[in-house]
């Protein structure tokens, strides 16, 4: 047992495909009071990166003390940096945006169960809903970074990353012709697309606030009774561009599992949703909160260009995926998906 910047850390290893013994020896730690004969277990099967187990006595819906055990997906290190996750972790809890952090352990992490529902695609597109998101990321984004020097987005840094890792996997098991998409046949069609990407972008301004860079359905806790939203999960949370973080959720409206663009967010939910997030972001950073219909408009253009690097960003994501990880999920696929819709739109937005 140790800590790691001010965090219990606990020496245990957790197996992905037989988790029980690892799990009770994290509760006989965290939860000594727990008798082991009276712990019960629920397996969480939304994530296609973790394995999510919730640990409690008595009846989930009623407990008031559930223990999370995320355990990470294989290979994850590579590509996302535990420290940093764990920092906003601390931080978004400090700021009432997040669950408690309980401890790490050598491939996971313990923390505070959320008690209401994942959202659903109906849900999505309720306004009193869809309006309480909006809120919500408005609070998160107007977090301060805590040194003085301005955040640097971590947007291309990580998918220069990304690319790198997806060249030497290609290197040991080619993917990408797989895909079937020409535009990304190749790393070098792949790395000279980013860049086209990059430079556009470039003249495109959006603030760096704090993301938090994966907001799909699953990651968006709704409680009813409370009438509240909190986001959960922040593996790729970080300093980035304001208009990636609501780009990224639109295009999550078209589901994971099965992906259909037909149930993206239309233009009016969208200048809906964009209005209620500069009213609060507004509100929240003592400007008031009068919105025009012109300042919406101007941060969906905005937002629909950066659009498009949120499906480069997890098309790459999907690659290295299917090359590593070992879930039950067709990553390859999802990746076409992502790819697909890039080039579909990239000529209208870029246009835009």
């Amino acid at each position: 047992m140790e800590t790691i910047t001010g965090l219990l850390h606990l020496k245990i290893s957790v197996k992905e495909e037989e988790p029980h013994s690892g799990v009770m020896e994290l509760l006989r730690i965290l939860r000594p009071k727990w008798r082991t004969e009276d712990i019960k277990t629920k397996v969480f099967t939304e994530g296609i990166t973790n394995q999510l187990m919730g640990c409690y006595t008595g009846c989930l819906r009623s407990s008031d003390d559930v223990v999370l055990v995320r355990v990470y997906g294989n290979m994850t290190d590579l590509y996302l940096d535990r420290h940093k996750e764990m920092d906003m972790f601390q931080i978004l809890h400090e700021h009432g945006c997040g669950p408690k952090l309980y401890c790490s352990f050598d491939n996971g992490i313990c923390y505070e169960f959320l008690h209401g529902m994942v959202l659903d695609g109906p849900l999505l597109r309720q306004p009193d809903i869809y309006r309480l998101i909006a809120g919500e990321m408005a609070k998160i984004h107007s977090i301060k970074p805590r040194t003085s020097s301005p955040p640097q987005v971590v947007l291309w840094t990580k998918m220069s990353q990304f690319l790198q890792l997806v060249q030497e996997s290609e290197n040991e098991t080619p993917m990408l012709r797989s895909l079937c998409v020409p535009g990304a046949a190749s790393v070098e069609a792949l790395r000279s697309e980013m860049n086209e990407l990059k430079r556009h972008l470039g003249h495109v301004y959006s603030p760096s606030v704090l993301c938090h860079n994966d907001l799909l359905t699953k990651n968006i806790i709704y409680n009813d009774t409370k009438g509240s939203v909190k986001f959960i999960d922040y593996e790729y949370a970080d300093f980035n561009y304001q208009a990636f973080d609501i780009a990224n959720h639109f295009n999550e409206f078209a589901g994971v599992t099965t992906i259909d663009y037909g149930l993206y967010p239309s233009v009016a939910l969208q200048l809906d949703w964009l209005t209620s997030y500069l009213r609060s972001s507004r509100s929240i950073t003592g400007k008031g909160s009068a919105v025009s219909e012109q300042d919406a408009k101007n941060l969906y253009v905005t937002v629909c260009k950066f659009s498009l690097a949120s499906h480069f960003f997890w098309g790459l994501w999907a690659i290295l995926q299917a090359r590593y990880s070992t879930i039950n999920f067709d990553f390859i696929k999802y990746a076409h998906a992502r790819f697909k819709r890039y080039f579909d739109k990239k000529e209208e937005y870029f246009g835009m």
